[in-house]
């Protein structure tokens, strides 16, 4: 058991509440003295369950506009990681989505990491990222150079982790095609209590997310566009600009949403609309607790959280014509869609589940951790 033991969390940034951070302040639930290590921390911009613990950050912190302009930093995050002084602690839990898991960690340090998903820009969707952003010839030069050696780095910084867990099949695979090591599933945490279910929907469909180019907003557009149905984005981005001169009147941008507002569009929405590839999904879970359906590409995640022809529909490719298809099928067959049951899939995922199954992870994978290494 892990109840006296000192425990640190190192978690790659602190700038915003996203899926990563609900992982976060469930750690902290699990671990009410839990000490917090990040490269970069935004006060105003985390919870005050994250912020009542101790907080540690990099060097990174102490260079001008890190706050907002720290993804520029990313040459010195592997540096930066390595300077972390975890000596006096028993066990180090990492929230993983490239550089936390870097942490360097005595013998007698039982180093467990919790994968959202190895970078992406590094392995599954480096080519992606190259086309999408269209960097400039000296930046995609610099990018090939250096992506070449934090490749290596972040191999290399795997065998570090004494334990793996994951937030998904989808990343464990990924887990073991990168990195060539075992991962423990274990959902992340959705607040699934807090949205409001009801079987009373207006005529739109929804999609929140955060507007940048692989979340495949512009694909939903196009379809849109085509079937003249109300669709309402929620959420701000860089691709926000291009995005709006995509689309056509039926189609509405509502910006950022505080929490009772987003609430409320879940819960009205006639279905949600996923078009892009995710490891796991959060909003798609989150839909489906306000009893709502999701029309999503049937790749990732998504496969794992929604159930097809019963709680959404998931189509095969990622093409307009697709989801077309697949928002027709959905509008000629209500019947498959039962509020109550769609409800009832998502509570699988809510944070009691996640908070029970990491605690009983951490205590199994110490007590193995004593029994090979400490004794």
């Amino acid at each position: 058991m892990t109840g006296n033991k000192k425990i640190a969390l190192v978690h790659y940034w602190l700038t915003g509440m996203r899926g990563g951070e609900k992982v976060v302040e469930s750690i902290c639930n699990v671990y009410p003295d839990i000490d917090i290590f990040t490269l970069v921390y935004n006060k105003d911009k985390i919870s005050d369950k994250i912020n009542s613990h101790k907080i540690t950050t990099s060097f990174i912190q102490k260079i001008p506009f890190a706050k907002k302009k720290y993804r520029n930093y990313l040459p010195l995050m592997p540096v930066a990681i390595e300077q972390f002084d975890l000596s006096d602690y028993d066990i180090v839990i990492s929230s993983e989505s490239g550089i936390a898991k870097g942490v360097i960690t005595r013998p007698e340090t039982c180093h467990v990491c919790y994968v959202h998903t190895p970078m992406r820009y590094l392995w599954n969707m480096y080519f992606d990222y190259l086309r999408d952003e269209r960097p400039g010839f000296l930046k995609k030069n610099f990018i090939r150079y250096y992506f070449n050696y934090l490749r290596l780095w972040d191999f290399s910084s795997a065998s570090r982790v004494n334990y793996f867990m994951c937030n998904s099949d989808n990343v464990r695979k990924r887990v073991l095609k990168y990195y060539n090591r075992e991962a423990e599933v274990i959902y992340p945490p959705v607040d699934v209590d807090k949205f409001r279910y009801t079987e009373n929907k207006e005529d739109y469909y929804l999609i929140v997310s955060q507007l940048v180019s692989y979340k495949k907003v512009d694909l939903a557009i196009e379809a849109f566009n085509e079937l003249g149905s109300r669709l309402v984005i929620v959420g701000e981005g860089p691709e926000m600009s291009r995005l709006k001169k995509l689309a056509k009147g039926n189609i509405e941008f509502a910006g950022w949403q505080p929490g009772d507002s987003l609430i409320d569009y879940y819960a009205n929405a006639k279905a949600f609309v996923f078009p892009g590839e995710e490891d796991f999904g959060i909003t798609p879970v989150e839909a489906q607790a306000s009893g709502t359906p999701v029309i999503g590409f049937g790749k990732g995640g998504l496969t794992e959280t929604v159930i097809d022809k019963k709680t959404g529909i998931l189509f095969k490719k990622q093409t307009k014509e697709e989801l077309t298809a697949a928002v027709k099928c959905f509008e000629e067959n209500p019947q498959l869609f039962v509020p109550s049951e769609i409800r009832e899939n998502s509570l699988k995922f809510s944070r009691d589940n996640f908070e029970s199954k990491l605690k009983n992870f951490v205590d199994r994978k110490y007590e193995h951790y004593k029994s090979v290494y400490l004794q």
